[in-house]
């Protein structure tokens, strides 16, 4: 097994590290501050490819692979967390248009969505279905020239300020089989978008309540078929936990680096804190953290590429490890920084918060420990391993 990244890996690599450092990180804490949405340099993501890293190269994409991918959010994330997580939604957005689409309407749409012209909205939670999410209730009903769609989503990142929708929407039964995708222009007459919602973390990219109220779609942009939503949203959230994984990882890399300048520059009774070795052994295991869960992120973003059948179980133990060891390795490195790391003049407070959400979104931790459960009970060879 070889761990080493290729030359076009690195290459990635360095482009994304350039990037984060000169359009992100000088930028971050004041678009925190002011709810900033930086629809500018996000476009100028566009222009590195940034916006459609696995989308197919016949849609304007690069064609990446997940761990490619994986390898650009994580660099994008240690400059800006909340914006390399808006571009991992969008991606997963041009991705999803890309490849469910009609093919006249993926070329309609996909090549301004990986351009940056165009930005996405992923819109599957509802005020009463989010974990449970075949339980939603947003209906889209047949018309003779395609659906009239009702209903309500919440929580939907860029809601507002972007150009086109992905919906999962009823259009047959109770349960998953029941749910269809959509494609909506986000100017649809009938899309009603809520107040700006007031967030702990994640203030660069707008978060609001989505209506719909009879808002007519036309046949050609259903993705695939009738009933092929819930598969297509999981197939999307496999994604999402690799990528919102891989931007906890950059996040806590960048909480380290800082951290690990801290305790070398501050001196307490008459030494560098570097030299103490309980900060010693705390900096060790942090840095142990970080190392496993980049390796895991990128096992599952390997397994995704490899279109493995326990991919989403990798992809759930992936997600679950690195947003709960990430957030701790920033927690530890805001404590080193003491009183200071509580000032918003340094950057750990907001990396705490910033990461708070990622145990939550694409499948709370506690649905990820279901499903690798269900998986490991239900796995009578017991080659998960």
């Amino acid at each position: 097994m070889d761990f080493a990244l290729s030359d076009e890996q690195r290459a990635f690599q360095a482009a994304a590290r350039d990037f984060a450092r000169a359009e992100l990180a000088p930028h971050a804490a004041r678009w925190d501050a002011d709810a900033h949405f930086p629809l500018d340099v996000i476009r100028k993501a566009g222009e590195l490819g940034f916006c459609g890293l696995y989308t197919p190269v016949e849609y304007g994409g690069l064609g990446a692979g997940r761990l490619d991918a994986a390898i650009v959010f994580e660099e994008l994330a240690w400059g800006c967390t909340s914006t390399a997580a808006y571009l991992t939604i969008h991606n997963m957005v041009s991705w999803m248009i890309a490849s469910f689409a009609r093919p006249e309407v993926a070329a309609r749409w996909a090549p301004r969505m990986t351009s940056g012209e165009l930005l996405g909205s992923y819109c599957l939670t509802e005020p009463n279905a989010g974990s449970d999410a075949a339980s939603l209730t947003t209906r889209a009903e047949r018309t003779a020239d395609g659906y009239r769609l009702s209903g309500s989503k919440m929580f939907i990142s860029g809601a507002g300020s972007t150009d086109v929708l992905v919906v999962m929407a009823r259009t047959g039964g109770a349960g998953a089989r029941g749910v269809s995708a959509f494609l909506v222009p986000a100017d649809s007459p009938g899309i009603g978008y809520g107040k700006l919602e007031h967030k702990m973390g994640w203030n660069s990219q707008p978060t609001r309540a989505v209506t719909f109220d009879a808002v007519d779609i036309p046949l050609e942009y259903r993705l695939g078929d009738e009933g092929e939503g819930f598969r297509f949203a999981m197939k999307g959230l496999d994604g999402g936990r690799v990528n919102i994984a891989t931007c906890s990882v950059g996040t806590a890399q960048a909480a380290l680096d800082r951290a690990r300048e801290y305790v070398q520059a501050r001196r307490q009774f008459g030494q560098p804190l570097a030299t103490f070795q309980a900060l010693q052994f705390k900096l060790a295991d942090m840095q142990t953290e970080l190392v496993a869960a980049r390796q895991m992120v990128r096992l599952a973003a390997w397994k995704l590429d490899s279109a493995a059948a326990d991919a989403g179980v990798y992809c759930a133990m992936a997600k679950r490890y690195a947003t709960d060891a990430c957030f701790q390795v920033a927690d530890e490195a805001l404590q080193l920084h003491g009183g200071y790391g509580y000032l918003r003049e340094f950057p750990l407070e907001r990396h705490v918060r910033d990461l708070r959400v990622h145990r939550i979104l694409e499948g709370s931790n506690e649905v990820m420990r279901v499903i690798v459960s269900r998986a490991l009970l239900n796995d009578p060879t017991g080659e998960i391993r």
